[in-house]
């Protein structure tokens, strides 16, 4: 298939591909692909002139010979569709290509203030430049360049900063602050090139930071006392603490004395050495936590310091690690019950029941375990607004969102996300929560998942948050491999949120997002006829691969869900090394004690989401105890709202009908 618009159903269980303006879609993507072959005649879609993208259809075919493009057409293009995202997608595409070309007078006429692009700004540099216009303005603009961030300047940036240390406007102050900057940033390269222009022996010293950002030396031991030298010190062992903490524990010891390194820069340095040893449990982990200035740690240290001490199954000093959190960090639903957890380990079982009460009113992965811990509900609030008809309708025939929409449908993401991006920006909150609906509609699952959450309640529409789609293949496919179809649901959220064609930088496609040499062998294990990468983008034969590899994981790693998950993100090697670690602790524990975080909170949110996908399948939960081990014909939860939540929204929670969508 190719693209969302095979896959598309919308709210009614009406499928995309039997709405009435398909065929005019069809159209469009016809006249797309002509534009960008190159054989597109206006003439010949002439019947689209006055449709949505016509504008897109234009800027295709414009972009096709855009570094030969006469200027005339582009600005008429430009005055056409001015103030539309259209104009400036192609605004930034026609200025790249004037610059190229450099055909200044073009790009000046084009150009407009406010782009944050480093190759667009140099080549207004330029352009301004060549025309005779290098006052005051652009000399103050280009030293503003030179400053920024300490980061490296792309090429276009050269002939500006040649021009600027030509005419002596880059002193050596100027210079050092760049190098500063850089330094704060650990870029050595960009030190060595500001350093150019200084003098002899201030170079000299300029490039020996760099060289000890990249590798730290004695000759530092010789350098000015002074703070510069001592950022570049902390900068240079923090760095040298994450490929070799005991290197940089040796080199601090030398280094802080002579430098004369204040308190506050030793715990840098300590901070950064523990955090690198404990990342991987090595065996110094508690000396060198303990070695650092409680004032040095941060969220991350304190939650690496109860992880450390997890891992060795001392709960007394997991706790006391835990309670040297701040009050904000440690109140958290996932710290709640870990400190109930242990205090119940170490026999405080009232301050435990008080600790799991409060996690278990978040409808979050530690607030179930938290509720299962005192045979609680599970807490859940779901809000079903009911919109008023007429501002849905006028929210639906924003033309921009009108756009985003048809443009999504016709697999064009990013220019979908230009126009979804204009029409939010003149929403209010509600009519941001429709066009999200809208975009559910048309089969777009994700703008729930970015778009919604700034206001409280927001969290609340999970029926949005957690969209529900191909549930009859769903079904079927985890019947047959012995799974329970919320777990495959969560899944799909977690990888793709419902995208059938999304693809990530390793290649892995589609709903559960498989990796094509995965899906070949795991097709032809389960006599699936296997047509080539593509075939991932199928639904239907995505979820039938995924679930296939999630029973071989489940069947390889001992039957344990918790385990497989962590298996199908992380891959073997990383699981077998954290299986070997800690064998035979409790599920709870072992995947907080995961080193890897993105995996960590993997797990974690999976687990969670199948609870929310158990009740939206069927109205009621297996307890995430028993989930953790594939218990799923254990006793089942309700999900209800509690106090003081109930009198905001009294309502009970209604059990979903179960919803069988067409697809195509």
């Amino acid at each position: 298939m190719n693209g969302p618009s095979a896959l598309v159903t919308t709210t009614t269980g009406t499928a995309a591909a039997q709405s009435p303006d398909t065929a005019r879609l069809t159209r469009v993507r016809a006249a797309l692909e002509a534009a960008e072959r190159g054989d597109f005649d206006a003439s010949q879609y002439a019947d689209l002139a006055r449709d949505p993208l016509w504008g897109w259809i234009e800027h295709a075919a414009l972009r096709r010979d855009i570094d030969t493009l006469d200027p005339a057409r582009a600005q008429a293009f430009l005055r056409r569709h001015q103030g539309q995202r259209v104009a400036t997608a192609f605004r930034e595409a026609w200025l790249a290509a004037t610059a190229r070309r450099e055909d200044w007078i073009a790009f000046t006429t084009a150009w407009t203030p406010g782009f944050t692009d480093d190759d667009l700004r140099c080549a207004d540099l330029k352009a301004r430049q060549a025309l005779g216009h290098a006052d005051a303005a652009w000399r103050a603009d280009a030293q503003a360049m030179w400053r920024q961030a300490g980061k490296s300047l792309p090429a276009a940036c050269d002939a500006p900063m040649a021009v600027l240390a030509d005419a002596g406007d880059l002193p050596s102050p100027l210079r050092w602050e760049r190098i500063d900057r850089a330094i704060g940033a650990g870029e050595p390269g960009v030190i060595r090139a500001a350093a150019l222009g200084l003098p002899t022996e201030e170079r000299a010293l300029a490039e020996d930071y760099a060289a000890f950002l990249q590798a730290p030396h004695e000759r530092a031991l010789a350098w000015p006392k002074n703070q510069r030298s001592r950022r570049v010190v902390v900068q240079g062992l923090a760095r040298l603490a994450k490929d070799n903490p005991e290197a940089a524990e040796t080199q601090l010891a030398t280094h802080a004395p002579t430098l004369q390194l204040d308190a506050k820069e030793r715990g840098q340095v300590l901070h950064a050495i523990a955090l690198w040893t404990v990342a991987s449990y090595g065996p110094d982990s508690a000396r060198r936590l303990a070695a650092v200035p409680i004032e040095a740690y941060d969220g991350r240290l304190h939650e690496w310091r109860v992880r450390e001490a997890m891992a060795r199954s001392d709960w007394s000093a997991a706790l006391a690690a835990l309670r040297l959190m701040p009050p904000a960090q440690r109140g958290d639903s996932r710290w709640q019950y870990f400190e109930a957890r242990l205090s119940e380990l170490t026999g405080d079982r009232a301050t435990a029941r008080r600790l799991y009460a409060e996690a278990a009113r978040k409808p979050e992965f530690h607030g179930f375990l938290a509720a299962d811990r005192i045979r609680q509900a599970y807490a859940l609030c779901p809000l079903t607004p009911e919109d008023d008809p007429a501002a849905r309708k006028e929210v639906a025939r924003d033309p921009a969102l009108v756009r985003a929409l048809a443009l999504y449908r016709l697999g064009r993401p990013g220019w979908a996300q230009r126009e979804w991006d204009d029409a939010l920006s003149r929403f209010d909150d509600t009519q941001r929560r429709m066009a999200v609906a809208e975009a559910q509609a048309s089969g777009w699952f994700d703008r729930a998942v970015f778009n919604l959450g700034k206001q409280r309640d927001e969290l609340r529409l999970y029926h949005l948050r957690f969209p529900l789609h191909h549930d009859a293949t769903i079904r079927r496919e985890a019947t047959r491999q012995q799974l329970d179809p919320a777990w495959v649901a969560a899944e799909i959220r977690a990888e793709s949120i419902f995208n059938p064609t999304a693809r990530s930088s390793a290649n892995a496609m589609g709903l559960m997002q498989v990796i094509p040499a995965t899906g070949a062998a795991v097709a032809s294990r389960i006599g699936l006829p296997w047509t080539g990468p593509e075939m991932l983008y199928d639904p239907d034969a995505n979820i039938a691969i995924g679930t296939a590899y999630l029973r071989q994981l489940m069947d390889k790693y001992g039957g344990q869900p918790y385990t497989t998950i962590a298996g199908y993100n992380a891959g073997p090697a990383p699981l077998a090394r954290w299986q070997a670690q800690r064998p035979g602790m409790d599920p709870d524990f072992w995947i907080e004690t995961i080193s890897y975080k993105e995996t960590r909170e993997y797990v974690a949110r999976v687990l969670a989401f199948s609870v929310i996908y158990d009740w939206r399948l069927n109205g009621d939960a297996a307890t995430l105890s028993d989930r953790l081990r594939g218990i799923t014909d254990g006793p089942r939860k309700r999900l209800e709202c509690p106090e003081p939540e109930a009198a905001v929204a009294p309502a009970p929670v209604a059990k979903p009908g179960k919803r069988t969508r067409t697809r195509r």
